[in-house]
């Protein structure tokens, strides 16, 4: 057997977010000969245990598809991970250690401090991003990554606002939509993470009323970003 970690976070919506992965592993390496079994890590990360004929491929394929969580980190080097937390001062984010993106380095994102810029741009709890590291001191800083900046930059620019989720599947999002009548108010939802992802509301749309709206039935966090074009 092998078994590897990766970098998939697995919080709050357990069950659902496990059997997600499952079947998201599952058709991942549905033509291979292996047996595959998926649980959570104390840290919160996902164990993929792997038996069969081609186990050793199939790890190979999951840790370059998905990564692993690190222990230590290199100075110019970019990661993956998620936003752990929105601090008054920073923003902290897990790559398997906590990085923190201090106010100086959050200047690309606009003037304000580090709450509204996240309030800005909907970044919320356990969101997917990317991460260059600046130093890999006993705390070790990161800035976001030109992608991942350019990314909320051109959902604000857009003429359509977004609303951002996390601990949701496709499904659940969909069904409280649908149940408060909003289906038609919407263009579709991007898939951001495996729990997380971004609804694209259509041109008149309201995305913070969207929110209210669907808050009540969700136990997601919900940021929202307000398009300016």
């Amino acid at each position: 057997m092998r078994s590897v970690i990766l970098l998939l976070q697995i919080y709050r919506n357990t069950e659902r977010a496990i059997h997600s992965i499952k079947n998201m592993i599952y058709n991942d390496l549905k033509e291979l000969e292996v047996s595959v079994d998926v649980s959570a890590t104390p840290e919160g990360w996902v164990q993929v245990d792997l038996s069969g004929e081609d186990e050793e491929f199939s790890a190979n394929y999951l840790l370059s598809e998905y990564k692993t969580p690190v222990d230590k980190v290199e100075p110019g080097k970019e990661y993956k991970g998620y936003i752990q937390s929105i601090k008054s001062d920073r923003i902290l984010v897990n790559v398997g250690i906590e990085l923190s993106i201090p106010q100086s380095h959050l200047k690309p994102l606009g003037t304000g401090n580090v709450e509204q810029i996240a309030s800005r741009f909907g970044i919320i709890p356990y969101l997917p991003v990317s991460v260059d590291v600046t130093d890999n001191s006993e705390y070790p800083k990161a800035r976001f990554t030109k992608k991942q900046i350019d990314m909320w930059w051109d959902w604000k620019k857009s003429s359509t606002d977004r609303v951002i989720a996390n601990s949701a599947t496709r499904s659940e999002l969909k069904s409280a939509i649908k149940k408060k009548g909003h289906g038609k108010d919407i263009y579709g939802i991007e898939r951001l993470g495996v729990m997380e992802h971004a609804i694209v509301c259509r041109e008149d749309t309201d995305g913070p009323g969207i929110v209210a709206e669907i808050g009540k039935l969700l136990i997601s966090d919900l940021g929202v970003v307000v398009g300016n074009g």
